[in-house]
């Protein structure tokens, strides 16, 4: 087994470079953290390259024969690679999955998200979580809306983004193809015109956005929706953060 211990291992800065969407994009790969993201990868059939394990982690995980390379790297390299403090010290190299050009080829016939300008990872691993339980088709991340493989978004899907399609795309093309499918597409805005949830009695099939934290639904896709939808908020609370109410609004639909 080969055996990395030095920073300057051109391995190890190649690796390093998978916490940026460059990095990521130029060699087609990313990097999952942890034995519960690498286990769920497994279970899912990801095309996993390379197994990076510190002694430590080896000692206790003597069977590695269904991974078809393992390195093993010091605790000093496991830091240096992984994005959180005190890392487990076992790593997967996955290949990047094909970008969807034809979203003719997505399930529509159950719910996805549509994730607008979303910028905390802890809210879109939440939501995308969410989604898995409520039995969404897909979760679709839109401009702005950060990465999905960005080290701290797949840490928090925690799993559920292999039970799931997750693509990045243009949401006005998105909703476009939901509509000429027949399937309804929501939007998440207060106003004069939007209807309260639990009395819109929602289809099989339907698209839900989630606008940005601060400034809600872009212009654009708010001009696109079919209905917006509130949720009445009894208390004297001025909103609920957008993994709340988005998980509120697909439970409430999707029944």
């Amino acid at each position: 087994m080969e055996k990395i211990n030095s920073l300057q291992n051109a391995h190890v800065k190649a690796w390093k470079k998978l916490q940026t969407k460059k990095g990521r994009k130029q060699q087609g790969q990313y990097l999952l953290d942890g034995w519960h993201l690498v286990n769920e990868a497994v279970k899912a059939h990801v095309a996993i390259q390379t197994l990076l394990i510190t002694s430590k982690q080896l000692a206790t995980e003597p069977d590695l024969t269904h991974f078809p390379a393992v390195i093993e790297i010091s605790e000093e390299v496991a830091k240096h690679i992984s994005a959180t403090v005190t890392p487990q010290g076992v790593f997967a190299v996955a290949t990047l999955p094909a970008v969807v050009e034809d979203l003719a080829q997505l399930d529509l016939t159950r719910p996805w998200l549509l994730l607008d300008n979303v910028q905390d990872p802890g809210n879109i691993g939440t939501m995308v979580r969410t989604a898995d339980a409520a039995g969404f088709a897909g979760v679709a991340f839109g401009t702005g809306t950060v990465d999905i493989h960005q080290p701290k978004v797949e840490r928090s899907m925690q799993g559920s983004q292999f039970h799931l399609q997750l693509i990045s795309t243009d949401l006005t093309a998105l909703v476009a193809q939901l509509q000429a499918q027949g399937a309804p597409v929501y939007g998440s805005e207060l106003n004069p015109q939007a209807a309260q949830y639990l009395d819109v009695d929602a289809p099989a099939a339907f698209g839900l956005i989630m606008g940005n934290e601060g400034n809600g639904m872009s212009p654009e896709l708010l001009a696109q929706t079919d209905q917006n939808l509130y949720i009445p908020i009894k208390g004297q609370a001025e909103s609920l953060n957008v993994a709340v109410a988005a998980g509120i609004l697909m439970f409430g639909l999707y029944r």
